[in-house]
């Protein structure tokens, strides 16, 4: 298992990247040329800027049982239909139960916003959501891993 992150607009790579160490557990930020992210103990790919370039790449390297950290609903649901196990930012997991509603929402914003209307942004990232992630990803890492040794 590895887990990748779409580091383009991602606050938590960092925490990520040390979570994944402490559970020993391979690391590969994907970012563009304009986000370049290198830390120890991760491996980095930058690829050339477009429209969902990051995306692309990433879907293409990941294996069933790979965990990817986004929060693009279309790249979770791409990643999903590969079996890995995908969780946002704030440590909400996508699932199959939950990806085509998020979709839709996704769609009426983007209607809204094409005929010039207006929607909400994302409000200021807060110390809550940093900490709900972390306890999330390492809540998850220790069951994936579980399940690894019951399975050996």
């Amino acid at each position: 298992m590895k887990i990748y992150i779409d580091a383009d607009g991602c606050p938590v790579v960092k925490s990520t990247v040390k979570i994944a160490g402490e559970f020993q557990i391979s690391c590969v930020i994907i970012c563009d040329t304009s986000h370049r992210i290198e830390l120890d103990g991760a491996e980095t790919i930058v690829v050339s800027q477009g429209a969902d370039s990051v995306d692309f790449r990433l879907v293409n390297m990941i294996s069933a049982g790979d965990m990817v950290i986004t929060q693009d609903y279309g790249l979770a649901s791409m990643c999903l239909g590969k079996r890995a196990v995908v969780l946002h930012q704030d440590g909400k997991q996508y699932t199959e139960e939950n990806i085509t509603g998020l979709l839709e929402f996704r769609a009426i914003g983007k209607k809204i916003r094409r005929s010039g209307g207006r929607t909400k942004g994302m409000p200021k990232r807060t110390q809550e959501q940093n900490i709900a992630f972390e306890n999330v990803l390492r809540k998850l890492l220790a069951e994936l891993a579980e399940k690894q040794k019951d399975n050996n």
